[in-house]
């Protein structure tokens, strides 16, 4: 039985008689109502002394319960610098003289462990542990060839090597060598045997991997049931792949955008318009519980640019756009991310070309012309060879072949002076009428 209540010691004056007068029934009743003390309990008491060699304890017996030097050796230097005068502690009984029918002493000897007593707590929050199947995280400390040894307060605790799944065990060769390796790791891990008597203490790391994917399996099922397609989510891009990219929106559930969910235009792989951490705003298009799946879409909370194209474009209009795909027929431009164009072959330049990619390149930025515009259709023309024809109509080459120089007037004039032997001398044909003109 624990005591948890600590009874002040019966003190006696001598200052006079007079404080002497209590009868000795009630002497008697107060000898009786100390608490028995006895071997094997754990019981609180207050710190009375403390020394180096020895920490007095009140436990509400007649005299102070010692904590020996040998048993304070038990303990880390910084666990006896907390304790104070003052403090209550628990205490383990070792032996009390108040146990033995035959003991004649004046006082009890009460010799009490402070270690002990952190033993049997340990004991007691393992067991507790075990029955609630709660998961621990616990440091490793030491290895034997079956397996680690994990930090337990004062008991240490082992993890059989078939129980870890941790990755070092499979990568390094020899068991002792990978053991080591996993000294100071800190394990997740759950108590899967108690036993005092043979001072067992068993602990898993797969079991407590077992028991946290259930745990996030709950929780991931709770978090989906509160999702409503065609609402809309704040969430973080946690990876990009190839078909598109999956955004996080809490609760440890990741939702997948497709690649063609991304933007109205033409998107060749997600890292042109996002990177990992982007903070973005989703729509839910739908909610798979039963695979734990959720489709997510970012065009969707945005515009169709068909829509209202003529507000931002017009047929003939000089646009920057890029280069999003080159085909045999011609090529996909992209303009100001919201919008796609085909760039038909037969647009690509003025020079004949077999083949669009002898002239563009995917990724390419360049300057377009609007040809024509089909909303209803949902087709955009676009051409390089007629931006080509606008930038040499109005470039200073063109000015300086129409505006002669004054040594050009100056050749002009002597040429209209001396003219060519050509215009001296008439060609035969000009001189000789043909047989059909004499006729």
């Amino acid at each position: 039985m624990a005591v948890e209540k600590i009874h002040p010691r019966i003190k006696f004056s001598n200052d006079s008689q007079d404080t002497q007068t209590e009868s000795m029934s009630e002497l008697l009743a107060q000898e009786t109502a100390y608490p028995v003390i006895r071997a094997g309990e754990i019981i609180r008491g207050v710190v009375v002394s403390k020394s180096q060699f020895e920490i007095l304890v009140d436990v509400g017996a007649k005299s102070e319960g010692i904590v020996d030097a040998k048993d304070l050796s038990n303990l880390s230097p910084e666990e006896v610098a907390e304790i104070h005068i003052g403090d209550v502690i628990p205490v383990f009984v070792l032996s009390a003289d108040s146990d033995e029918e035959d003991n004649d002493n004046d006082e009890d000897q009460i010799i009490l462990s402070l270690s002990q007593a952190r033993i049997e707590r340990d004991w007691d929050e393992a067991l507790r542990m075990f029955k609630s199947s709660e998961t621990i995280e616990r440091v490793v400390v030491g290895h034997n060839k079956g397996g680690l040894i994990v930090d337990f307060g004062q008991l240490r605790g082992f993890v059989p090597g078939s129980l870890l799944i941790s990755g070092v065990q499979a990568t390094t060769p020899g068991k002792a060598n990978r053991w080591s390796l996993m000294i100071g790791r800190q394990l997740r891990l759950k108590v899967i045997e108690v036993n005092r008597e043979q001072n067992r203490l068993i602990l898993s790391e797969r079991a407590a991997s077992e028991e946290i994917r259930r745990e996030e399996a709950q929780q991931k099922a709770e978090y989906l049931a509160t999702l409503t397609e065609g609402e809309t989510r704040a969430g973080k891009v946690t990876r990009l792949v190839d078909f598109g990219a999956f955004v996080n929106i809490g609760g440890e559930v990741e939702g997948l955008v497709h690649l063609s969910e991304l933007a109205w235009a033409r998107i060749s792989h997600p890292k042109e318009i996002l990177k990992v951490g982007d903070e973005v705003q989703v729509y839910i298009l739908s909610v798979d519980a039963a695979q734990n799946r959720v489709a997510l879409s970012l065009k969707r909370l945005q515009p169709e640019p068909w829509d209202d194209i003529f507000k931002y474009y017009q047929v003939n209009q000089v646009v920057d756009a890029l280069i999003t795909k080159v085909a045999d027929f011609g090529a996909f431009a992209r303009i100001d991310d919201r919008i796609e164009g085909l760039i038909h072959i037969s647009e690509v330049s003025a020079k004949n070309v077999t083949h669009p990619k002898q002239v563009l390149t995917e990724g390419q930025q360049i300057k377009l012309k609007i040809i024509h515009i089909d909303p209803e259709r949902r087709r955009m023309g676009l051409s390089v060879k007629q931006v080509d024809e606008l930038v040499e109509e109005n470039s200073p080459t063109a000015d300086q072949e129409t505006t002669p120089s004054p040594d050009q007037t100056q050749s002009s004039a002597t040429a209209e002076v001396q003219p060519t032997d050509a215009e001296v001398q008439p060609t035969t044909a000009e001189v000789q009428p043909t047989d059909a003109e004499s006729a």
